[in-house]
């Protein structure tokens, strides 16, 4: 209990240095990033306390903000960790100033570390596990800063991004937000030029798209070059791709074939 006490002391006094803290000189700046790490180091043992500390999410918002990108890293890190924990999920997502902030990530330069970017992805996907989390990144437009990944950076990276796009568009609300982007093309690319672990993520988002709109999304991927022909390579036996990858790819070129999307 003792242990408990100085914790949750040395949380509130440092998110109380963080978010008293607003100027951006090296001196203040370097000052945030020992906060956050210290923030860090401290969810290891003690992520109650974290959490039930009033300021914390806020504190990080602040991390997430500057223009630091060791803070915003070490920010990062510390909300994926949060993440992981199952009952924090909807806490976090209902702070929408924080997870727009996280998703402003997605948009820096592409001089930012690719384990930043990497991280970002995971604890946007770790928010999608919570349905309604999922139902509020789509309304706070996730799909644009996800398909600027998917065109900018390593492939490492775009397998991530994938990841949470195949996710997010296995909601009913997606397909909107999936239209404003429109980038049917991009991945159809990705089936010929993506991972295996991508290729597979692409099937799967096609598929939850032709789910929700049907023969709309059938006939903007046979308007695609090369389309039906990608998804035939998807399925054949050399493709090395697993066997729910190769299961989706065959549902998905059998509508292609067929033409309508309506008979899932």
């Amino acid at each position: 209990m003792h242990s408990s006490l100085i914790d949750a002391s040395i949380v509130s006094l440092l998110t109380t240095r963080l978010l008293n803290h607003h100027h951006h000189h090296s001196s203040a700046t370097k000052a945030k990033e020992d906060i956050v790490t210290d923030l860090l180091n401290l969810f290891i043992s003690t992520h109650e306390v974290l959490m039930c500390t009033p300021s914390i999410l806020d504190s990080l918002n602040v991390a997430l903000d500057l223009l630091s990108p060791v803070v915003a890293q070490h920010g990062v890190v510390t909300l994926y960790s949060l993440l992981s924990i199952e009952a924090y999920r909807s806490i976090i997502g209902s702070k929408k100033p924080l997870v727009i902030a996280l998703m402003d990530l997605l948009g820096t330069p592409p001089s930012t570390p690719t384990r930043s970017i990497k991280d970002v992805l995971k604890a946007l996907f770790s928010l999608t596990l919570y349905l309604l989390n999922s139902i509020a990144l789509i309304e706070l437009g996730i799909m644009s800063p996800l398909f600027l990944v998917v065109k900018d950076r390593w492939r490492v990276v775009v397998e991530d991004a994938m990841v949470v796009i195949a996710w997010v568009t296995g909601c009913d609300d997606s397909i909107k937000s999936f239209r404003r982007v429109d980038n049917i093309s991009v991945l159809v690319d990705l089936v010929v030029g993506g991972s295996r672990r991508a290729r597979e993520n692409v099937a799967v988002t096609l598929l939850n798209l032709v789910k929700s709109d049907g023969n709309k999304t059938v006939g903007d991927v046979k308007e695609v070059n090369g389309a039906k022909a990608a998804m035939r390579a998807l399925v054949s036996g050399n493709s090395r791709v697993s066997m729910r990858g190769k299961s989706k790819a065959e549902v998905l070129s059998r509508v292609l074939e067929s033409g309508w999307g309506s008979q899932l």
